[in-house]
């Protein structure tokens, strides 16, 4: 096959490629929110025409108990293998919208100083439906320059950002429809655009609620403070009494199946370019904070850790009203490391915070949803793959990396289909993922559209 036909059509077809995703961006496909509702399926049908346009038979949008699935396949010879392209449609709320510079719906591109070439500002530009489409415009170019050199099957959902719930099942009941070699995801990041680099591992995540009940109203702070407990108070206390002074968890047997790795092994770790003077810069903040005799790179990779994503109760509007509040709510999330496990961590978190709350209040925990961490091989054939490929198309071998963030599903995938995931992606985490100002590269557009079908071609050779 001719794949120096590759790079010419990719160039040729540079401002449509970005005119449809700025169309697919403009969509508020918020998958948390039902008011959505109509949003999602737009953005399901928006997707399912780009697929048929591109080439890919047997398009179809899968109902499931949730959101769809868009499901579409490419079968050149059923004896070749078969890459199987994961992705997700649907994107974080927004919130807080006085943030962005610009609407997050109103796609809108700025030169930075990482994007001197221009970044596309919009909400989901880089999570995912930047990193999702490249694959659809990598198909397209595969298709259009006959360089496609086996099967694939898109399989792109609606629910990853609210735990995909409806995945499983619908994956279960579609084994035989999803057969295939390998997973492939473009839904991580890379070290820079200068230094290429796979995720060879991604955490797990553990997220829970709690609430704190003390009286049974919210009651006057001059006439009851002082003689009531008040939940907010209660709870922050709570909440501080999960790490001590070297930001060390202390919850009973949350370490229990982390895995140590040796001196060699956190010297090779370290060989992944950091800069911490420009990682302190890029946040406004004047040091980093974290567990204690551990580097940044391993806090985000390595190591498990426990936050706070919310928290709210009393009067939080303008002015002021000196109430005593009748309840506190908190959204924590913990993520794990290979070994640990989502619902056994959730039962020991459970556990321990009813078990340090005072008799003044009452205490509900809930666990709304988790995920398993995830380790790849760096030696299978699916990453030397992708590894030849970016090697290809940056002109430097990418650096293994263990990513700090979860997608859930990687491990469904392996427990059900049998099949390992790739995580191919090619977002900066100064993308602002999930914050207001969300943003993705041209350049990393273009090359993760340039890169993937690369990933094919040693995939199977």
């Amino acid at each position: 096959m001719d794949y120096s036909q590759l790079k010419p059509y990719i160039n040729s077809n540079k401002e449509r490629f970005l005119n449809e995703l700025l169309d697919l961006l403009k969509i508020p496909s918020i998958s948390a929110k039902l008011e959505h509702k109509t949003d999602m399926e737009k953005t399901a049908e928006a997707v399912k025409q780009r697929l048929i346009e591109a080439g890919a038979d047997n398009v179809e949008i899968c109902q499931t108990k949730g959101y769809p699935v868009v499901y579409a396949e490419k079968i050149i010879d059923p004896a070749k293998p078969t890459v199987v392209v994961y992705g997700h449609y649907d994107v974080q709320p927004a919130d807080p919208l006085n943030l962005w510079d610009s609407p997050p719906f109103e796609p809108v591109i700025k030169k930075t100083e990482i994007h001197p070439e221009g970044a596309i500002f919009a909400r989901g530009s880089c999570d995912d439906k930047g990193q999702m489409y490249m694959h659809v415009k990598a198909f397209e170019t595969m298709m259009k320059t006959n360089t496609l050199p086996c099967n694939v099957k898109f399989m792109i959902e609606g629910e990853e950002e609210v735990g995909s719930a409806n995945l499983g099942p619908w994956i279960i009941e579609n084994k035989e429809k999803l057969k295939g070699d390998i997973i492939l995801i473009s839904d991580t990041s890379i070290i820079a655009n200068d230094t290429p680099s796979i995720d060879a591992g991604l955490r797990g995540l553990a997220y829970m609620e709690v609430e704190v009940t003390g009286p049974n109203r919210d009651l006057h702070s001059g006439v009851y403070g002082g003689a009531v407990a008040n939940p907010i108070n209660i709870l922050c206390k709570m909440i501080a009494s999960c790490h001590d002074e070297n930001n060390h968890i202390t919850i009973p047997a949350f370490y229990d199946d982390v895995i140590n790795y040796n001196d060699s092994d956190r010297a090779e770790m370290a060989k992944a370019p950091f800069d911490l003077n420009d990682f302190k810069k890029d946040l406004d903040i004047l040091e980093e904070r974290g567990e204690k005799g551990y580097t940044t790179n391993e806090r985000t990779g390595i190591r498990p850790t426990l936050d706070v994503n919310g928290i709210w109760g009393g009067y939080t509007g303008e002015g002021a009203k000196t109430v005593l509040p009748s309840k506190a709510f908190a959204k924590i999330s913990m993520r794990l490391v290979p070994n640990q496990n989502s619902h056994n961590i959730s039962e020991i978190f459970a556990k321990h915070f009813e078990s340090i709350a005072p008799k003044s209040v009452k205490v509900k925990v809930t666990a709304h949803h988790g995920g398993e961490p995830v380790l790849v091989p760096i030696n299978s054939k699916g990453y030397v793959s992708a590894s030849k490929a970016m090697e290809e198309a940056y002109g430097k071998k990418p650096v293994p990396t263990f990513g700090g963030g979860s997608i859930p599903i990687v491990a469904l995938f392996k427990k059900e289909l049998g099949m390992d995931s790739i995580l191919f992606g090619f977002g900066l985490d100064s993308d602002a993922l999930h914050s207001p100002n969300e943003h993705y590269g041209l350049f990393n557009y273009y090359k993760g559209i340039e890169t993937i079908p690369l990933f094919y071609k040693y995939f199977t050779s």
